[in-house]
């Protein structure tokens, strides 16, 4: 397997949650981090552990949702630290309720975050990684990408689209030597799936967010011949 030590990564939603788990989890294998997050305030916790981790990384505010906002960030990071060689969309957001309950406003809100979020960040990254002709792409999609579930349509549909794009994307930057790969993890236990219902279940038993960081560590350490185009990560017995 290769070492990811010295590679240069950029992580979006990476102040908590997946985004957070990922980032120590490279850090320990010697990569570069760039993170983009909506708030600064966000950053803090991160901040705190990748400094006394003594990690090199550089924080960014940005809504992926918004170009221009988008491209100072990827800009001030890669000034930071140079061409990314990962590049990890995990930013996200959820959105639930009935067909007809959903305003058109909600709608826009996870189409912008979950899909052209990722368009966006991939087209600011993408021009340097077929540069230097080598590179990782890492989607974040979902098990909602897979099977649309009652009072989930508009959150699905965004993680349905995902799919698509990093399966073509994947085709078209192959002969790049970059990887695109896209991952359905089932629910995964952070501050942004707890919900009412959290004392019905027991967290132990879902996939918690170290896991999917951990799972990321090893399929990017594969030799650069090789990679997983799709993975699904499931907790073994939530209920």
């Amino acid at each position: 397997m290769q070492s990811l030590q010295g590679k240069r990564a950029l992580i979006t939603g990476g102040s908590r949650g997946i985004g957070r788990a990922t980032a120590i989890a490279l850090a320990k294998e010697g990569v570069e981090l760039g993170l983009i997050a909506r708030s600064e305030q966000s950053f803090e916790v991160i901040h705190e552990e990748l400094t006394e981790m003594g990690a090199t990384f550089v924080t960014a505010v940005a809504d992926v949702s918004h170009e221009t906002e988008v491209q100072c960030a990827v800009k001030e990071i890669q000034e930071n630290l140079g061409s990314i060689d990962i590049l990890i969309n995990n930013a996200g957001v959820g959105v639930y309720g009935k067909f007809q309950d959903l305003s058109t406003e909600e709608w826009k809100k996870v189409l912008d975050t979950n899909v052209m979020g990722i368009v966006l960040v991939t087209k600011a990254v993408l021009p340097n990684m077929i540069e230097q002709n080598q590179g990782d792409i890492i989607n974040i999609s979902s098990m909602s990408g897979l099977k649309g579930t009652e009072g989930s349509s508009a959150y699905s549909a965004s993680k349905f689209a995902v799919i698509g794009m990093s399966e073509s994307l994947m085709q078209e930057v192959r002969r790049n030597n970059i990887r695109v790969s896209v991952l359905t993890p089932s629910l995964v236990e952070t501050d942004l799936t707890r919900g009412k219902d959290s004392n019905e279940r027991n967290p132990d038993k879902y996939t918690q967010a170290e896991d999917l960081a951990e799972y990321m560590v090893s399929q990017l350490k594969l030799e650069q011949r090789t990679f997983i185009k799709t993975a699904a990560q499931w907790g073994t017995n939530p209920f």
